[in-house]
């Protein structure tokens, strides 16, 4: 090999480069895995939409990526305007990755039970948090913070608020995004989508986008035991990221087949057991997905191809769904409210 061989070997060309313009750019491309080991039983295939891969942890980098873009685009989002949202945590840092890219200022509210881990990186990501604490008439703080979202709208001047829950270009995200993904991503037709709701905004969108090339799927909401989407009573959730204290505005009852609705005990012994039999380390959402393929899987009569969308990672739950004291007050507080209730 010559000396000038040598040097392109070394430093190719521009046009073998793959190099990304920001971090947003990674968002997508997700992989879908089979979890064999986890779900062994014959005649099914349980396969996982990966979407905790994405750069930010969770799929919601999808919608604030598409809604912060396609705002800024058309002027609904001035260039360095502020931002504002409720948010549990995972859309929360998604919408401040995106105002660190863009140069916008966000504004974050979050109530007491958002994480230690989801606090911090809101901060680190330069978002500014508020934090409500007085509760809401169904017992949750999700109207306490629409509430003050509407406030700080109407003090800051140009501010303008996202509304992931009535947005429909939350939906049109996952449409354009995991649904295309996994269009592309599937020969074999699967028989069931199982996909936890919070805004309803990515279950819609990849049902939406799947069933047009696969009519026979049947749709399964994964919903929190304590969420009022299903017209359930409102209870005390701990597990954020799931389930809703109100009913979102983009929800469409009639493209969901079925509902299973989860408590945070089965969430979170879901998520231990996939990390396990499969070294998943996934959050409290997915493990609730898990969960639900598990209790339902008995009463199909015909499973074939199960997927599963998996939402996001593990490490902001460490002080909750990975925390062995947290799991067992929850199993306590379970066993006492099935006692009451006998």
């Amino acid at each position: 090999m010559t000396a000038e061989a040598a040097v392109d070997t070394a430093h190719p060309s521009p046009a073998y480069e793959s190099v990304r313009e920001s971090v947003f750019d990674c968002v997508g491309n997700t992989p879908v895995v089979a979890l064999r080991r986890l779900f062994p039983e014959p005649g099914v295939e349980v396969l996982a939409k990966l979407e905790l891969m994405n750069p930010g942890g969770s799929m919601k980098d999808r919608s604030a990526r598409h809604i912060i873009e396609t705002g800024l685009a058309e002027g609904s989002i001035r260039p360095g305007a502020t931002v504002v949202e409720s948010s549990s945590g995972n859309f929360g840092i998604a919408l401040a990755m995106a105002a660190r890219i863009y140069g916008l200022r966000f504004i974050c509210v979050v109530d007491p039970k958002t994480t230690t881990a989801n606090l911090a990186l809101l901060r680190q990501l330069g978002a500014t948090v508020e934090m409500v604490s007085e509760p809401d008439e169904a017992g949750g703080y999700l109207h306490t913070r629409i509430r003050r979202v509407k406030e700080v709208v109407a003090e800051v001047p140009g501010a303008v608020w996202v509304n992931q829950y009535a947005n429909d270009r939350n939906w049109e995200a996952f449409y354009h995004g995991t649904g295309a993904e996994l269009v592309g991503q599937l020969v074999r037709p699967p028989s069931y989508l199982f996909a936890p709701v919070s805004t309803t905004g990515s279950i819609l969108g990849v049902s939406r986008r799947l069933r047009e090339h696969f009519p026979r799927l049947r749709v399964i909401a994964v919903d929190a035991v304590g969420s009022v989407i299903f017209g359930s009573a409102p209870a005390r959730r701990e597990i954020p990221g799931i389930g809703s204290s109100r009913v979102p505005e983009l929800f469409r009852p009639d493209e969901i087949d079925d509902v299973v609705h989860v408590d945070d005990v089965e969430a979170a012994e879901s998520c231990r057991d996939l990390l396990s039999a499969e070294g998943i380390f996934a959050g409290g959402s997915s493990g609730a997905v898990l969960a639900a393929i598990r209790r339902t899987l008995p009463r199909l009569t015909s499973p074939g191809r199960v997927l599963a969308i998996l939402p996001d990672r593990g490490d902001r739950y460490l002080d909750l769904v990975y925390d062995d004291d947290w799991l067992e007050r929850m199993r306590a507080e379970r066993t006492r409210a099935t006692a009451a209730a006998a």
